[in-house]
């Protein structure tokens, strides 16, 4: 029965918290009823105002959240990374999208559709759980990122950004991380410009606290003295 399944589908299930916990056989379950979708760097996996009607998994690529403002501003929300996913909360009731996503890579999404999904969560009751988990992680992120824009300093934001992307492991020198998006996106994040962002960069890469390598890749030198910017 497993031959029946591909690689993709298999990783695609396996990746994801809500369904990794099944046994083999439930999880097989699960794969008959993934659907494979591909997109190219820049295209849309769905826009705001779209009816929501399936739950969409990161298999392979990357993926942005956002909102647009009334000027036509965005407003990054979240990076979808392998093993992320949206589009869940639409499946407990009617809706549609209230933001875009995007593919910010070539991207490869795993696709099930609400009625397929609503019927494992009625046959495999733990799923919802770890759906209720995933919802509460996530009110936690926006709370804390809300705060901090509201009442930190643009440095203090970047500087907590990158220590949170460094390793747990600070007893080395140094540690290499590497931004989740572009600048431009990570500016839109911290809510703040693109300018300001590379100033704040470059002032800790100047104090001896990183040291930049390309666009995305950080070396961090001095966590401790990153964390008291």
């Amino acid at each position: 029965m497993t031959n029946q399944f591909s690689t993709s589908e298999r990783y695609c299930v396996s990746l994801v918290p809500i369904f990794n916990h099944l046994e083999q056989e439930q999880m097989n379950e699960v794969m008959q009823v993934v659907r494979r979708k591909s997109l190219k760097k820049g295209e849309f996996l769905y826009h705001a105002g779209e009816d929501s009607d399936a739950l969409y998994i990161v298999n392979r690529g990357q993926v942005k959240i956002y909102r647009l403002s009334e000027s036509g501003k965005e407003q990054m929300l979240r990076i979808l990374m392998p093993g992320d996913f949206t589009g869940e909360l639409a499946l407990f009731q009617e809706g549609v999208h209230e933001a875009y996503a995007e593919a910010t890579i070539d991207t490869e999404i795993c696709m099930i559709r609400d009625d397929d999904f609503q019927r494992l969560l009625m046959k495999y009751p733990t799923i919802s759980l770890k759906v209720l988990e995933e919802f509460s992680s996530r009110l936690d992120r926006s709370e804390q990122q809300t705060t901090r824009v509201a009442t930190e300093k643009v440095e203090t934001r970047l500087a907590l950004f990158i220590a949170e992307l460094a390793d747990s492991d600070s007893s080395r020198e140094s540690i290499t991380v590497e931004l989740p998006m572009s600048k431009k996106d990570l500016a839109s994040y911290l809510g703040t410009t693109p300018e300001t962002l590379s100033r704040r960069l470059a002032e800790f890469e100047e104090a001896g606290y990183i040291k930049m390598k390309g666009q995305r890749e950080i070396l961090v030198l001095d966590l401790d003295g990153l964390l008291f910017v």
